[in-house]
């Protein structure tokens, strides 16, 4: 069977790091996961509840940019968060932030387009884009600006991906760097697409929307973080009015809709912000712990974590492999990790991140592991 050269994406490596840390605790190991960015908690009660009710009645397709509820539902969102007067028509449920990219990349690009994105920064945008035949353009960002873009390090691209808090660093946009950088975007006439799925989870100030400072962008954002629903698919994006019908015609080709039950249970996690705020809390722990945790054992120099739930390491005076370096610790220390490369393809061979989303703890254990690897070696 014939193969086309768009599908030969890179490896997610933390999926692969998952799945050797799988091995081994069907081996029988007790394994701590600090590699992935899912939260340790289940989904709201609440929400759990309204899809258990829910499941008496047919659960069937939706219209395909969300049920009116939900959307007026994260409209509602944006008030209370960011005082943002948002009209729900805007909003576009999705299958997971996934989904979004995919139905913003489409809209937004041609084959053979440049998409330009911070290194370090989220794998999966670069492997979407060569899915689809565009042009992923790395801007590498320094450890004193806090691992964010410049607006002077702009390149010349369609468009420009921006993260806050970015994953792997943790780091905030504050509103004036929101705005220099959506302002340089757009004079290079640049779409610019923000992507605040880790919303809801900072540790100073607020998280900003790019909302605050422009319309012109298309927002991508989702349920799994802060309201600790990863495997249930369901996101959202926020796009200019004239982008809607375009939009909605390409999600009822590729998805039809979001899943309904989905769509449910997040519509009743918008009422349980008392049980996110209290997730939020132990994070706020957890983090703590590894600030003061990682240095100890070694991991010292690392970027200032003011949101999500990761922190990003170099860690070039340990290793020139990643990999190994990550591969190490999971057989002899037991602690899963997530290689920097996975992140930034020309220099995460000397990087790692570490994930804090878990029980508090596996993360007193994580690090008692980790001290004792890095006292031994």
């Amino acid at each position: 069977m014939r193969s086309s050269l768009r599908g030969q994406v890179d490896p997610f490596i933390v999926m692969d790091v998952m799945e050797a840390a799988s091995r081994a605790e069907a081996a029988g190991r007790h394994i701590i996961h600090m590699e992935v960015g899912q939260p340790g908690t289940p989904a709201p009660e609440g929400a759990r509840r309204a899809l258990a009710e829910a499941l008496s009645q047919p659960l069937g397709y939706t219209v395909a940019l969300g049920l009116p509820a939900l959307r007026r539902g994260i409209a509602d969102l944006y008030r209370r968060w960011y005082g943002v007067d948002l009209d729900p028509a805007r909003v576009v449920v999705t299958s997971g932030s996934s989904g979004a990219f995919i139905l913003a990349f489409s809209a937004l690009f041609d084959a053979g387009d440049k998409v330009a994105m911070g290194f370090p920064g989220y794998p999966s945008y670069r492997q979407i884009l060569r899915a689809m035949s565009l042009e992923a353009v790395g801007i590498p960002t320094r450890a004193e600006d806090r691992y964010q873009p410049r607006p002077a390090d702009l390149p010349d691209a369609a468009g420009l991906i921006l993260a806050s808090p970015g994953n792997p660093s943790g780091t905030v946009l504050t509103v004036p760097e929101l705005g220099a950088l959506t302002d340089a975007a757009q004079a290079r006439g640049m779409a610019v697409i923000s992507d605040e799925i880790y919303h809801g989870l900072s540790y100073g100030d607020r998280c900003h929307s790019a909302l605050e400072v422009t319309d012109e962008v298309v927002v991508i954002n989702s349920f799994s973080k802060y309201f600790s629903m990863t495997g249930w698919r369901v996101g959202w994006m926020v796009v200019p009015p004239e982008m809607v019908r375009t939009v909605e015609r390409l999600a009822q080709n590729l998805f039809i809709c979001p899943p309904h039950a989905s769509q449910v249970a997040a519509l009743a996690a918008l009422d349980c912000f008392p049980e996110a705020e209290a997730n939020l809390a132990v994070y706020a722990g957890n983090r703590r712990l590894m600030l003061e945790g990682l240095p100890r054992a070694g991991f010292d120099r690392i970027a200032p974590p003011e949101g999500a739930f990761y922190i990003y390491a170099d860690v070039s005076h340990l290793t020139a492999d990643s990999v190994k370096f990550a591969a190490e610790l999971l057989e002899k220390a037991g602690v899963a990790v997530t290689p920097g490369l996975d992140f930034d393809p020309d220099r995460g061979d000397r990087t790692l991140r570490f994930s804090y989303a878990r029980a508090t703890a596996d993360i007193i254990e994580g690090l008692e592991r980790l001290a004792a690897f890095m006292a031994a070696r």
